[in-house]
């Protein structure tokens, strides 16, 4: 992790989408925010980033916000398999399910990145 502070890392991110994802789309922000949240918390990292490819052209430019900064944030936090693919289940498949540490650890940073997204995200509105 090269001493960085995970949670200050967090933070960042969870600026970064929620400032990327108002941008696209307003004062939805959150409901979006909170959508992806709730995928990941229920139904683990790769469903997280299944349901940001699978949404539609509607929803696309902001999923693809949200997929993007969150790949950052793991590439940023050197979680394992997110370093050399821009493919990120690939990489949930081929290397992060093999270590249980390292997917727990990313499910945690993503969960905390996007609970800070989701109070950007309410601020920016009001």
């Amino acid at each position: 992790m090269n001493g960085k502070n995970l949670d200050q890392l967090c933070a960042q991110f969870g600026w970064k989408i929620a400032d990327s994802v108002h941008r696209a789309i307003g004062r939805n922000a959150e409901n979006h925010i909170t959508k992806s949240l709730g995928v990941l918390q229920e139904d683990g990292v790769y469903a997280f980033f299944l349901y940001q490819e699978s949404r539609g052209s509607r929803e696309k430019e902001w999923a693809e916000k949200i997929k993007n900064c969150a790949k950052e944030l793991l590439k940023e936090a050197n979680i394992t398999g997110f370093q050399n693919s821009n493919d990120p289940l690939q990489a949930v498949r081929e290397h992060l399910a093999n270590d249980l540490d390292q997917l727990l650890l990313a499910k945690r940073l993503l969960e905390q990145a996007l609970i800070y997204a989701r109070y950007h995200a309410k601020a920016l509105k009001e």
